[in-house]
C-alpha cells in the first residue's frame, strides 16, 4: 500500500515539474486572477455607484426634512407672537402676578386651549411671570416643571440675553419631569415682552411632542425608505423615525456605537456621507448640519438595499469572462503541445551526453527558432572537444607566462643598477669595494639564478637581499642604515624569488635618498598561524594614499620604466591566486612600510 502512494507521488512531482503541465497550469492561474480580480473591481464600481446614488438621494431627502421642520419650528414661532401679544395676557403680566386677576387668567386659558385644539403641535404652554408665579395649559399629561423659579433655569440668562428671539431645547433642558408617557419634547422658550415699551414681563415655554416633528417629514418617506434621525445642538436624538419596526433600534444604536466618528463630522459644518458597522452589517449615513439652531438630520440606509440592476450587469460580465477564460484556457492546451514536443526530442538527445555521447542531433523541425536551438546545439558538442583540451593546455602555460614575463622585467633592473654602481667603484680606483661587490654580484646571481627553481627558500631571499645591499652600502656608505630581524624557523618557508629586492629598491631610491639625511631600511620576518609575515620599512619621505593610487596606475599602464611596486603585488598575485598578501602603510614625512603576509606553501606546479 505504502508503495503504491509513494510511486503515485513520484509519478505527480514528475508531472507537476514538465512544461506539457505547466504552461496550462500557469494559464489557468492567469484567467482564474484576472475572473477574481476583474469581478471585484466590478462589484466595487457598481456597489460605490448605487451607494453615491442613495447617498444622493437620503441628502436630497433630509434636505426637504429640515425645510419642513424649519417650517414647523416657524410656524410654532408665529403663534408665539400671538400669544405673549393677546392684550389679556399682556394686562395680566403687567400686574406682576399670573393670580392677580383669575378672571383674566382664565380668559388667557381659555385662548391656549382653543390654540392648541386648532394647533395640534403645541402640546402645552407655560407662561411664567417675573416674580416666579405660572401657570399652564396642555391638552394631556403634561410634565411638572421641577425649578421653584424660572430664573433658576439653566437657559434662562441665553433668553434674557438674545432680547426676545426663541431658542429650541430638549426636554427643556431638563427642567421638567422625566419620563412622560409621551417620549422626548421640543421646547420653544423665549422672553414675554410688552408690546408697548418692549420691558420683560416674563416667560413662555411652548412644548413640540417628538412625533409632530415625524409628522412633519412623513410624507416623505416610503416603505423602503432609509431611517432618519434628528439630533439637537448637543447631539442628542430627538426623534427617530420608528415606523420601520426593528430597525428603528438599530439606528440608535449606530449613532450611539459611532458618536466620536459623528461629531467629528459635524464639527466639519458640511453635509456628506460615510460607512459604519452595527454588528456584521454595513450601513452608509448621510447627515446634514448647520440651520439656525444647529439641530442635525441623520438618514441611515443597509447595504443590502444596492441597486439590484447593477449586480446583474456585474454577473453578466463575470459570465464572459468565464466563457472567454475557458475558451483560452483549453486553447492552451493545444499551444503547449505544438512547443513541448520538439524540446522533448532534443532532451532525449542530450541525456546521453553525460554517458560521453555528444553526437550531432538531427530532427525534423518546422520552426525557425528550435531549427536554431538544434543548429545551436550541434555546433556545441562539436566545439566541447577541441575547448576542454585547449583550456587545459592554457591553463597549465598561462601562470607560467606570466610569471616569466614579469621576472625578465626584474633581472635587466637590478643588473644595470648593479654594474653602474662596479663602474663607479672602478672609476673611484676603490679596487677592493670592486672585488667585494663583484663577489657579492656573484652571490646573489647564484641565488636568483638557484638552478632554474622558481621557487626559494625564505632564507636564501633574504641572503639576496643582504647581497643586494652590500653592493648599495660600498656604493652609498653615507646614506643608509639596514636592520634585519629574522625568525630563523621562517628560513625553510617557500616564497617565489626576487620578491623582496625590488622593494628594498624602492625604499632605497625613492623613500630614503630623497629625503636629503641618512636614513634606515628595517626588514623583519616572523611566522604566525602558518603564514610568514614580512615587513620592509622605512623612514623616508613617504607617500599619501593618492601618490601611491598613482604610482601603481603609472607603473600598470607601462608609463613607468622601473618595476616596483604594482610588479611584485601582480607576482604574488599570480603565485597565490589573486589573494590580498601585501598592504602598504605609509605617511608623507614619516616614512613607508610594507608588509607582507604570504601563506606556507605554494601551488606544487610552480614548484616543477
Amino acid at each position: 500500500m505504502n508503495l503504491h502512494i509513494k510511486s503515485i507521488r513520484s509519478l505527480f512531482r514528475s508531472k507537476i515539474r514538465k512544461l506539457s503541465f505547466k504552461i496550462p497550469f500557469a494559464y489557468f492561474l492567469v484567467i482564474l486572477f484576472t475572473v477574481g480580480f476583474s469581478y471585484l473591481v466590478l462589484n466595487q464600481i457598481s456597489s460605490n455607484s448605487a451607494q453615491k446614488k442613495i447617498s444622493e438621494a437620503s441628502l436630497q431627502t433630509i434636505t426637504s426634512i429640515q425645510t419642513n421642520v424649519d417650517l414647523m419650528v416657524g410656524n410654532v414661532n408665529n403663534y408665539s407672537k400671538m400669544i405673549f401679544s393677546d392684550h389679556n395676557l399682556q394686562n395680566l403680566l403687567r400686574q406682576g402676578n399670573v393670580y392677580a386677576n383669575l378672571d383674566t387668567q382664565s380668559k388667557v386659558s381659555a385662548y391656549l386651549y382653543n390654540l392648541m385644539q386648532a394647533v395640534p403641535t403645541i402640546d402645552s404652554v407655560y407662561i411664567f411671570d417675573n416674580t416666579g408665579h405660572s401657570f399652564s395649559v396642555g391638552t394631556q399629561e403634561m410634565p411638572t416643571f421641577k425649578e421653584a423659579n424660572v430664573k433658576d433655569a439653566p437657559w434662562y440668562q441665553q433668553v434674557v440675553q438674545i432680547e426676545g428671539r426663541y431658542i429650541l431645547r430638549l426636554n427643556g433642558s431638563g427642567v421638567f419631569s422625566e419620563g412622560t408617557a409621551d417620549g422626548n419634547f421640543i421646547s420653544v422658550i423665549r422672553l414675554i415682552r410688552d408690546i408697548d415699551n418692549t420691558s420683560s414681563l416674563g416667560v413662555l415655554i411652548m412644548n413640540i411632542k417628538a412625533d409632530s416633528f415625524v409628522q412633519a417629514y412623513s410624507d416623505l418617506l416610503n416603505e423602503d425608505s432609509f431611517e432618519i434621525a434628528i439630533l439637537d445642538e448637543n447631539n442628542q436624538m430627538i426623534v427617530a423615525n420608528t415606523a420601520l419596526g426593528q430597525q428603528g433600534a438599530v439606528l440608535q444604536q449606530i449613532v450611539t456605537a459611532n458618536k466620536d466618528k459623528l461629531e467629528e463630522r459635524f464639527r466639519q459644518g458640511r453635509p456628506g456621507s460615510l460607512t459604519l458597522s452595527s454588528g456584521s452589517q454595513k450601513y452608509t449615513v448621510s447627515y446634514l448640519t448647520g440651520g439656525n439652531y444647529n439641530w442635525k438630520f441623520i438618514s441611515v440606509n443597509s447595504y443590502g438595499t444596492v441597486d439590484f440592476k447593477n449586480k446583474s450587469l456585474v454577473l453578466l460580465a463575470l459570465i464572459l469572462l468565464v466563457i472567454n477564460g475557458t475558451i483560452f484556457f483549453v486553447s492552451s492546451f493545444f499551444i503547449s503541445r505544438s512547443i513541448i514536443k520538439p524540446i522533448h526530442k532534443l532532451l532525449r538527445s542530450m541525456n546521453k551526453a553525460p554517458s560521453g555521447n555528444l553526437r550531432k542531433v538531427n530532427v525534423e523541425l518546422n520552426s525557425y527558432e528550435f531549427e536554431q536551438l538544434y543548429k545551436g546545439h550541434n555546433d556545441m558538442i562539436e566545439q566541447i572537444d577541441q575547448m576542454l583540451k585547449r583550456i587545459i593546455e592554457e591553463q597549465s602555460t598561462l601562470r607560467k607566462a606570466e610569471l616569466n614575463t614579469l621576472q625578465a622585467q626584474i633581472k635587466p633592473h637590478f643588473l644595470y643598477n648593479t654594474l653602474d654602481s662596479i663602474t663607479s667603484l672602478a672609476m673611484s680606483g676603490l679596487n677592493e669595494q670592486v672585488c667585494e661587490l663583484i663577489e657579492a654580484l656573484g652571490s646573489y646571481y647564484r641565488l636568483s639564478v638557484s638552478k632554474g627553481r622558481e621557487i626559494i627558500t625564505v632564507g636564501e631571499e633574504v641572503e639576496i637581499v643582504r647581497n643586494y645591499l652590500k653592493i648599495q652600502k660600498t656604493r652609498y656608505p653615507d646614506v643608509f642604515e639596514v636592520h634585519f630581524e629574522v625568525d630563523e624557523t621562517c628560513c625553510q618557508y617557500p616564497i617565489p624569488k626576487l620578491v623582496l629586492q625590488p622593494l628594498v629598491e624602492n625604499s632605497l631610491y625613492h623613500g630614503i635618498r630623497p629625503k636629503g639625511s641618512r636614513g634606515t631600511i628595517g626588514i623583519s620576518v616572523s611566522c604566525t598561524n602558518d603564514k610568514v609575515n614580512i615587513t620592509i620599512a622605512d623612514d623616508g619621505i613617504g607617500m599619501s594614499q593618492e601618490e601611491i593610487a598613482q604610482i601603481l596606475y603609472t607603473e600598470r599602464k607601462g608609463q613607468n620604466q622601473s618595476f616596483g611596486l604594482w610588479g611584485t603585488m601582480e607576482r604574488l598575485r599570480i603565485f597565490y591566486g589573486d589573494k590580498d598578501c601585501i598592504h602598504i602603510e605609509s605617511e608623507p614625512g614619516k616614512g613607508t612600510a610594507i608588509l607582507i603576509n604570504i601563506p606556507n606553501g605554494v601551488d606544487p606546479a610552480w614548484v616543477s
